[in-house]
């Protein structure tokens, strides 16, 4: 099973932080410290490691820290599993380009969405406690960045479908009649990518709900999931519809079938409540659930980190014991925040502590 991922975590210039290195990092890292100290910032430091905005979707230029040239800089050494010589990953801006992503592996340039091969990352922060009650757009992003860590190539057909579907729409908000044979060109685009875009989706959504399936109820309330998709999922099916549709998309100045549509859908098991309908603390438990399980599918063939952000404290005795045992179970490397150390007496002896103060680090 593999268990260590990062290790030798740098960083420069990134928010508050602005020179800070962890070592001899484990299976569990706690980083304890006041609010407002940098922890969560480490967090979204190390979602960087993985493709797209990262934990916060802050753009770049905000990650750079105030007292330096306008860039920031992150590096780990990333211990693959199988044996072979760690490979160092780093990503960050240039303070003459803040809003253009730089990614090196081994000193060699790279793409954001490449270092999805690397390695898988998920995480759970208090922001997504209103993922169920948020807007359908805030789900489909969460079903692509839960791809994303079981299958990397989903990153790169989501940003190409994103792009299509801008072009589809600028043309037919145009004033001028749109050509038919651009407009041809771009469906077929569309059709291909959508149809792959949507079938990611509910691929994840079958997996996370066969592994769901095989958890128990209790102590993390057991969600069902259904995929529901806003178009037809098959490249032809697509087609057609963009195709006889431009006249009624048209009218509206944009495209109203399409995976871009999507939802996803979130029950309380047993009680068959909605989600959103649900008490606070169930819909946190949910979360906990979903993210457990799809924790085990990304940790399959890559190292994985999971990215837990203030979990620990609000949950109960019962459910803290549960959430450290199912995670000593994964093959996660787990990093955890908190204002103080006592949640994590259980695991303190198998974790490496951080105390972090001020944007700087001191190991306990």
């Amino acid at each position: 099973m593999t268990i260590m991922a990062l290790d030798r975590i740098t960083l420069s210039t990134f928010r508050n932080h602005a020179e800070t290195r962890l070592d001899g990092c484990a299976k569990f890292n706690l980083l304890v410290g006041e609010n407002g100290a940098g922890k969560t910032n480490i967090l979204e430091a190390l979602s960087l490691f993985a493709p797209g905005r990262g934990l916060r979707r802050a753009p770049l230029a905000e990650m750079a820290g105030k007292d330096g040239a306008g860039g920031f800089a992150v590096s780990a050494a990333l211990d693959p599993g199988d044996g072979s010589e760690a490979v160092m990953l780093g990503t960050g801006t240039a303070p003459d380009r803040p809003g253009r992503r730089i990614v090196q592996v081994n000193g060699a340039e790279g793409t954001a969405i490449g270092l999805g091969e690397w390695l898988a990352i998920g995480w759970l922060t208090p922001a997504m406690d209103r993922l169920f009650s948020d807007s359908a757009g805030a789900r489909r992003r969460y079903m692509d960045r839960l791809a994303v860590a079981v299958d990397p190539g989903h990153a790169r057909v989501a940003s190409r479908y994103e792009a299509a579907l801008r072009e589809r729409n600028r043309l037919l908000s145009d004033e001028r009649e749109p050509d038919p044979a651009w407009l041809d060109s771009i469906e077929v685009q569309m059709a291909e990518l959508g149809a792959a875009l949507a079938q990611g989706r509910a691929l994840l959504v079958e997996q996370l709900a066969g592994a769901l399936a095989g958890h128990p109820a209790e102590p993390f309330a057991r969600p069902e999931l259904a995929y529901q998709p806003g178009g037809p999922i098959t490249q032809e099916g697509l087609a057609a519809e963009l195709a006889e549709q431009r006249r009624r998309d048209r009218a509206a100045g944009r495209t109203l079938s399409g995976p871009h549509r999507d939802e996803l859908d979130v029950v309380m098991s047993g009680k068959q409540v909605p989600a959103a309908q649900c008490s606070t603390g169930e819909q946190k438990a949910m979360l906990i659930a979903i993210t457990l399980a799809h924790a085990e599918l990304a940790a399959q063939g890559r190292p994985s980190l999971l990215l837990l952000d203030e979990v620990a404290a609000h949950l109960d005795p019962i459910r803290r014991a549960a959430l450290f045992e199912r995670l000593g179970q994964g093959a996660a490397q787990v990093w955890l925040t908190g204002t103080e150390q006592a949640p994590f007496t259980e695991i303190g002896a198998q974790a490496a502590t951080w105390r972090v103060e001020g944007g700087k680090v001191e190991r306990i």
